[in-house]
């Protein structure tokens, strides 16, 4: 019996030393409580949990990179892509294209369409950069949404018209006052109504903005019957420079923003946007403004 005290007491004195050693060597986040009476298992379980949690943020600081090096990618292509253009077309008006009368006018009127792009795409970079740091307020002002809806279609006819699109507002009631900030509010419906016009059906196109009254909010559906998005694609709809299809995208033009300063907008209105879609038949989105009282 006495041998049994004896050896358990020079076991506990040598293992808590053993313990001692170990707590020197590793990380103060193990040992943050300096307990002498800290076990090797529980050294062990504080030691996995802080491994796995440098496993966790190694593996955000990747993912932070690939995501910078993609957002780097897309913002070099969609500035190379104009500026490339004007460069052909310039070239070719000082190799003798200027004295073509046809040829000139067809080149200047390209060169002024890659310039507005460039200006496009610049423009929305300032908004969604100032809307993330927070230096663009909302100023609240109470408004009726169904009339601002309309006065977009009427500024987006003529976009709709060459699309062969059809606008629709679906309304039970004929005004429906929110209190929101008018203008950024504005730039959300053409962002989103003609982002559904480029790609609706083009044999029947139709886009259909639908305005229904909760209790304290208005929700806002924006509805086309277009090619949809498929569903990996959905999750990355609202990134800077996402294209659902590239090639097609980038033929019709606009910054590849859109939508990124659609959410940010929105956000800053504590509000939130969500997206449905079925491929190949159209996509529906939606998001509430606050009703006015």
């Amino acid at each position: 019996m006495i041998n049994y005290v004896v050896l358990e007491l020079l076991f506990n004195y040598y293992g808590k030393k053993q313990v001692r050693g170990l707590s020197q060597m590793l990380p103060q986040e193990i040992v943050h409580d300096n307990n002498e009476n800290i076990t090797i298992k529980e050294l062990g379980e504080r030691f996995s949990d802080l491994n796995q949690q440098q496993i966790t943020e190694i593996d955000m600081m990747k993912e932070m990179e690939s995501y910078r090096k993609e957002y780097i990618g897309n913002v070099s292509h969609e500035l190379k892509t104009p500026l490339f253009s004007i460069q052909g077309y310039v070239e070719t008006l000082r190799d003798g294209g200027v004295d073509n009368l046809t040829i000139r006018d067809k080149y200047l009127e390209r060169i002024d369409k890659s310039v507005e792009r460039l200006i496009a795409i610049v423009t929305d970079l300032d908004m969604i950069n100032r809307l993330e740091a927070g230096e663009i307020s909302i100023t609240v002002s109470r408004f009726d949404v169904n009339l601002l809806i309309k006065e977009i279609f009427e500024l987006l006819e003529f976009e709709a018209e060459k699309h062969n699109a059809t606008l629709q507002i679906q309304t039970l009631h004929p005004q429906i006052f929110v209190d929101a900030d008018k203008q950024k509010i504005s730039q959300v419906f053409i962002n989103l109504i003609s982002n559904a016009i480029h790609y609706a059906n083009r044999q029947e196109a139709k886009v259909a903005v639908k305005t229904s009254v909760l209790k304290n909010k208005v929700l806002i559906e924006v509805i086309d019957n277009g090619m949809g998005i498929k569903a990996e694609a959905l999750p990355r709809i609202f990134e800077r420079f996402y294209r659902v299809e590239t090639s097609r995208s980038r033929r019709e033009g606009g910054s590849g923003l859109g939508l990124a300063i659609v959410k940010h907008i929105l956000e800053a209105h504590n509000e939130n946007i969500t997206v449905e879609s079925v491929y190949l038949e159209g996509t529906k989105f939606s998001f509430m403004l606050e009703k006015s009282k």
